[in-house]
């Protein structure tokens, strides 16, 4: 198959099926890699878990839905000329009596094996995949799927012991009968069982599971928050246990923003909500840290390398970026040598966070050439702060795709999107946004995005001057247009500007 120009060539696709107790979902990825991207990602409501709880087997119509849906998933990865494909299933096919019946048509729809994965590999794999999505997460995870919750503690890259108890919203909902108040003394019960719970106090709790998401994005956009982003979204666990015991109470088809929400996924919101609620009384939380990353990306995180498992997600998706984005790719290296000399030599402290943050901006500097010169501001805003990272909170998500914008935009350029974006930033960020767009609009000035010409006009801060040296070749480089931009430049590091020669 011929490469696709917008596509990374290294590695070959693959897909992970995952047959849950409520969706079937196929996701392919461009390749094994520590952040790779979703090259297709689709799913089938089956709701194979409805009647579980209640009757010990899966339904008739679920199962009828279900592999219809891994027939058209074969396709489709045929389609696709994927070079490998996963398939796991989780609590429904595990509880069912009928579980094994299932799982052999379902291999045969799909054409591959099964593996049927248990609560403890689930929690394990749910760990591991917020570990793949976070930069050093620290907390306890939490996977509400359709049939069971699974909790496992996570620190320093490690996943600890896990546990899983049967609290998914559609176990909930069959067991209960589809009473709140009696589905409330059955997370009680099942939670008192957890010695996990101990383990949240005070540090901050990963939610993973389409029911929480779906919640979180109803508190978004309740909140009327900035940026529509689910990955990294963070609530103080007092508000959103708040909105938790809000959402257990009303009847969420009269919620605002309830259309943001799958018709699937509404009647399972109270349930989600109040095991949420329970679990942060339970546990204390410092915080709740909404993923978008779970047993899936799981299941790649444990097939990468140590080194690459080491690696920083987000400089990987920045680098992949900049190789498929920039006029030339090599010109980025040049950029962040020459921005860390300006920093440095101004003094500027730059811990290891900010220095990756730096890194990262300066591979996504180029990305909005091909736009309209007069809308590569709010393209490349709107690109980043919505592409799919990880590895960065939304603060650092909102001062990426600022400094781009003001790179392209001009540091006084405004637009609405930008000051809901200034919103989530602290001033002292925002400012380095700002530094570092104006650094970018000396540099692009001065090589048209092009290596070669950046390392030979050293930029450095000296005795309260910014000085721009030049070679005698390059010297007509230095025009009334990059004089004005080195002067902006100055201005905001509190120093005099000069002009010298080599």
């Amino acid at each position: 198959m011929a490469q696709a120009p917008g596509r990374l060539s290294q590695g070959g696709t693959l897909a992970i099926i995952d047959i849950g107790s409520n969706s079937v979902r196929l996701v392919v990825y461009e390749n094994l890699a520590r952040a790779p991207a979703q090259v297709f990602n689709e799913k089938e409501m089956a709701g194979l878990g409805r009647q579980v709880a209640s009757t010990g087997r899966l339904a008739v119509d679920a199962m009828a839905k279900a592999i219809s849906a891994l027939v058209r998933f074969r396709i489709l990865c045929e389609a696709m000329h994927v070079g490998s494909i996963r398939v796991i299933a989780t609590a429904a096919a595990r509880y069912a009596s009928n579980g094994p019946e299932f799982i052999a048509r379902a291999e045969e729809a799909i054409g591959q094996p099964i593996e049927l994965i248990s609560g403890d590999r689930e929690a394990i794999l749910s760990g591991l995949g917020v570990v793949s999505g976070f930069d050093n997460p620290d907390g306890v995870v939490g996977d509400l799927g359709g049939g069971s919750l699974e909790l496992i503690s996570i620190s320093g890259g490690e996943v600890g012991e896990g546990a899983s108890v049967p609290l998914g919203g559609l176990a909930l909902l069959d067991r209960s009968k589809g009473s709140l108040k009696a589905a409330e003394k059955i997370v009680k019960d099942e939670l008192d069982k957890l010695p996990q719970l101990a383990a949240m106090k005070g540090r901050d709790f990963y939610a993973v599971g389409g029911t929480w998401r779906a919640l979180a994005t109803l508190h978004q956009r309740q909140s009327r928050y900035p940026l529509n982003v689910m990955h990294g979204y963070t609530i103080p666990a007092r508000d959103i246990a708040d909105f938790a015991r809000l959402v257990e109470r009303a009847d969420a088809v009269v919620l605002d923003a309830i259309d943001a929400v799958s018709s699937a996924r509404r009647p399972l919101l109270s349930y989600g909500a109040l095991v949420l609620d329970e679990l942060i009384k339970r546990g204390r939380p410092r915080s709740v840290i909404v993923s978008a990353q779970g047993v899936r990306e799981g299941l790649l995180h444990e097939q990468l390398s140590p080194e690459e498992r080491a690696a920083d997600p987000l400089l990987r998706s920045a680098k992949d970026y900049n190789h498929l984005r920039a006029r030339d790719p090599r010109h980025a290296a040049e950029l962040i040598a020459w921005t860390r000399t300006i920093i440095e030599t101004a003094g500027l402290s730059e811990d290891e966070p900010s220095r990756r943050l730096i890194e990262s901006v300066c591979l996504l500097s180029d990305i909005g050439w091909r736009a309209h010169p007069d809308y590569r501001g709010e393209q490349s805003m709107n690109v980043v702060a919505h592409a799919y990272f990880t590895g960065v909170d939304h603060v650092g998500r909102a001062f990426l795709a600022l400094t781009i914008f003001h790179r392209y935009a001009g540091l006084k350029a405004s637009s609405p999107a930008a000051m809901a974006l200034r919103g989530l930033v602290p001033p002292p960020i925002l400012e380095r946004a700002l530094l570092l767009a104006a650094i970018f609009r000396v540099a692009y000035l001065l090589s048209a995005g092009m290596p070669g010409i950046l390392g030979r006009l050293p930029a450095t801060c000296v005795d309260g001057r910014l000085i721009l040296r030049f070679p005698a070749d390059l010297y007509p480089l230095a025009s009334e247009r990059v004089i004005g931009r080195l002067k902006q430049l100055a201005r905001l590091l509190g120093r005099d500007y000069e002009i010298a020669r080599l």
